[in-house]
């Protein structure tokens, strides 16, 4: 095993997963051959400031453009132009981009090329609302979505149905150009509709499905956004819609290439890396509890595998709220995973948000060491009490072992890594 500290190794097994989605290592293989016509560049997302700059020290033509990407996550382009706006809750700024990008791709021809660069957080950073739907009804939804304990691919079905750029909107208004889309995945399973809401894919979904999660998750609509549902008149663009006839979609980075990055360092370090899965989902409480049980069957049996290794996982937890502290369903994982390994020995752990933020904090994530429990009794910290309120920020925070990156420029999703020595 190596010989440096487990916590210097879960933060090279993390900043590896980051490294490995940068935009500048996985853009540039899969650039389409410069058009006859103009190449206009489009997108939203955390990552898709760094995505812009990747294409443009990259491509050999001309081109121009607008991506959206979260506030202090824009980075210089030459040609591009970069928006920033709010997340994980939409704002004006966000609103009046989305206008400007639908706008851009009027009046294209079947010689042009639009590249759209789409990654994590683009849902909130395209917040244009569908008929009879205002900001802050949007506003009010996200809130409330984001608290019910949906998952993402539930969350993203609400938001297509209520927006007049999501569900293959966006793709749709550039028809008859091609479409080129460039996606840094950071849902589970990868699927293009519910990366950013898919505004520039086909959506299989419906008014009907969206209003059942709604009802599932007892979301409470405003009146514009109940008729618009109701009324069938948010239904999205379909497969087999021939506006789409020349989409084509490439996952130019995900969760899994993340997953593969961090068991190639463990594998350096003499560590026996296991792949637990890329698409991990649940209530992070729960998810943390199965992971203790699977480490502590490791620590005293050696199955499925003998130490020293390390569990590695992503995918998206949730967080149901009920408590007032701090959230970050990756904190959340943390804190009731440390709980129930009770401090058991050789056993350290790491999670975070690649996109470097978990929940509202500009935090990525934490570490958990065998001493994690003890350290916080000392400090008059009760861990249950903290996991109640869901106060897993201001439980590590307390410690001293937050994971702080700042903004990575790039997100696929939640990364884990459980270390049993």
């Amino acid at each position: 095993m190596t010989s440096s500290s487990p916590r210097d190794l879960l933060q090279a097994l993390f900043a590896a997963a980051v490294n490995a989605a940068q935009p500048e290592h996985c853009i540039p293989r899969f650039l389409p051959a410069p058009p006859k016509g103009r190449t206009l560049v489009i997108g939203a997302g955390k990552a898709s400031a760094a995505m812009a700059r990747a294409l443009e020290r990259h491509w050999p033509g001309e081109l121009s453009g607008l991506v959206v990407t979260r506030y202090g996550y824009a980075v210089p382009c030459e040609r591009i132009e970069i928006v920033e706006a709010a997340h994980p809750v939409p704002d004006a700024a966000g609103r009046e981009a989305a206008g400007r990008l639908l706008a851009l791709v009027q009046g294209l021809s079947a010689d042009d090329l639009v590249i759209c660069l789409i990654s994590g957080g683009g849902s909130a950073l395209l917040p244009l609302p569908g008929e009879g739907v205002s900001l802050e009804d949007k506003q009010a939804i996200n809130r409330a979505l984001l608290k019910s304990g949906a998952t993402i691919s539930e969350m993203n079905c609400v938001r297509r149905h209520l927006s007049a750029i999501k569900g293959g909107r966006l793709a749709a208004a550039c028809h008859p150009a091609r479409v080129v889309n460039l996606l840094i995945s950071d849902v589970p399973g990868d699927n293009p509709m519910d990366i950013a809401s898919g505004p520039t894919v086909a959506d299989p979904t419906s008014c009907a499905d969206a209003l059942e999660i709604v009802r599932r998750y007892a979301i409470d609509l405003p009146a514009g956004a109940r008729a618009l549902l109701d009324s069938g008149r948010g239904e999205t663009v379909k497969p087999g819609d021939p506006r789409l006839a020349a989409v084509e979609t490439h996952l130019v980075a995900t969760p899994q290439m993340a997953l593969e990055a961090a068991a190639g360092v463990a594998r350096a370090a003499g560590i026996t890396p296991v792949l637990l899965g890329d698409s991990i989902e649940g209530e992070a409480r729960d998810v943390g509890k199965v992971m203790a049980a699977i480490a502590l069957q490791v620590k005293r049996h050696g199955q499925p595998v003998a130490a020293p290794c390390v569990l590695l996982s992503g995918g998206e937890t949730t967080v149901t709220v009920r408590g007032t502290g701090r959230g970050g369903r990756n904190v959340e994982f943390l804190l009731s995973l440390a709980v129930a390994l009770d401090g058991a020995a050789g056993i350290h752990a790491v999670a975070g948000d690649t996109d470097g933020v978990d929940g509202l904090e500009e935090i990525a994530g934490a570490l958990v060491a065998p001493d994690t429990l003890a350290r916080a009794w000392a400090r008059g910290i009760r861990p249950r009490d903290s996991l109640d309120n869901n106060d897993g920020h201001g439980f590590f925070d307390a410690l001293g072992d937050s994971l702080v990156t700042g903004p990575t420029l790039t997100n696929v999703n939640d990364f884990r890594a459980i270390l049993i020595g």
